[in-house]
């Protein structure tokens, strides 16, 4: 079956370059996100590359969103399709989007790993495509590769913008998906394309696949969260509160729901990290939103919001960059991130504004506490030039997301 590679891709060259040393290995390249975040167009991406390499590349592509691939419904159909369509003659390069809609599937990707000939590129929408079971029966040979929303310097090459106050407002207001190069930047348009995407990958990606009957009590689960972002909470803190406004939730449907909704990457759960004990406490985590567009859209974007949004772009900068976050605590006080990437780490703290002395204290003081060597910054939407803090930076908002890699 013939494919068509979209003519105006905008290239986003940190994923590209993520992939580029695994193309040709006899590993499954998986790349996982929320939906309309890009994941298509990045597939579309490496094809792009390898027919650049080479104009006459065998490649098979399977899109379980077009109507045309609806008879591939199990993993046979998936392996008897690709057996099919492959090259005998050279190596074929087989993408296949959003592969969770086959049942089984990973009967056939093991299957289909045992032929050196063929090359497995497959995207998806649920956090638990490699996860325990499947990992398992992969063995080990698949790496992933998790697809965000456009970070801040992507934003701006997207819609040919920039960098400047007014553009970095519509960036924490809008959110970073790729589409939204194709909309007039104004609320009334672009939140309306947000919530029916929330309606997609609520009604597709959770009730659907989990036969949910209460719907109102998730649509009443994701407001809270949406109003409550970068909180400590647990599942039983949600649920009483909940009940406190009349809605019956129980603490284990919480932690259920929650569960659906982080592995639909709408939101991200965040754990707490004890630095004096080295060790990952059990109960108590912060959610961030996937895109705050989509948070926005449902919630409203609110004056008195500001910090949470603000601790949100930083949280969801650091994903994009590679590291594993966590909330930090030391006794009593917290380090609003703990930023882990290849053995280093960084320390941050997230603020308005540090010109009124308690905050300042609050801020810097509980990074001075933290007894190691690694790097330490306080980012605030404050601008400023001069000296460090007793060796902690600094850094105003913008400059963080430009700048920090």
């Amino acid at each position: 079956m013939s494919y068509t590679i979209p003519l105006s891709i905008v290239k986003r060259e940190d994923y590209l370059e993520r992939v580029l040393p695994f193309i040709g290995k006899n590993l499954i390249k998986v790349f996982t996100g929320q939906r309309r975040v890009g994941k298509s167009y990045l597939l579309f991406q490496i094809m792009n590359y390898l027919l650049e390499q080479d104009s006459q590349v065998a490649i098979v592509y399977i899109n379980k969103e077009d109507i045309a691939f609806s008879a591939i419904k199990t993993a046979q159909d998936l392996h008897d399709y690709v057996m099919l369509q492959k090259s005998n003659t050279t190596k074929t390069y087989v993408f296949i989007d959003e592969i969770q809609d086959i049942e089984h599937f990973e009967t056939a990707l093991r299957s289909l790993l045992l032929q050196e000939d063929l090359d497995l590129y497959i995207t998806g929408s649920n956090a638990k495509l490699l996860s325990g079971d499947i990992a398992g029966y992969l063995s080990g040979r698949a790496i992933e590769i998790v697809v965000y929303s456009l970070s801040y310097p992507e934003f701006l090459v997207f819609h040919s913008l920039q960098d400047g106050d007014k553009t970095l407002e519509m960036y924490i207001k809008y959110g970073g998906l790729p589409y939204l190069k194709n909309l007039v930047l104004e609320e009334a348009i672009v939140f309306e394309y947000l919530k029916n995407i929330y309606n997609s990958i609520v009604y597709r990606d959770i009730i659907n696949r989990f036969s949910i009957r209460t719907v109102s009590f998730l649509e009443q689960l994701v407001l809270f969260l949406a109003s409550n972002i970068g909180s400590l909470f647990s599942a039983k803190k949600i649920s009483d509160f909940l009940k406190s406004q009349r809605i019956n939730m129980a603490s284990n449907q919480v932690q259920t729901y929650s569960d659906y909704l982080v592995n639909a990457f709408l939101v991200h759960r965040v754990s707490r990290y004890d630095l004096i004990g080295k060790r990952i406490f059990e109960t108590g985590e912060k959610y961030y939103f996937e895109n705050l567009g989509i948070r926005n859209a449902l919630w409203g974007y609110r004056l008195e919001d500001r910090g949470k949004i603000m601790e949100n772009v930083v949280y969801n900068h650091l994903l994009f960059r590679g590291y594993q976050v966590q909330v930090g605590t030391l006794g009593a006080l917290e380090i609003d991130f703990v930023a882990q990437r290849t053995g280093e780490k960084v320390y941050l703290q997230v603020a308005l504004s540090t010109n009124e002395s308690q905050t300042m204290e609050r801020e810097f003081g509980n990074l001075k506490k933290i007894n190691d060597n690694f790097p330490k910054m306080v980012v605030t939407l404050d601008a400023f030039q001069g000296n460090t803090n007793e060796g902690i930076l600094a850094i105003d908002l913008r400059s963080f997301l430009l700048s920090f890699k």
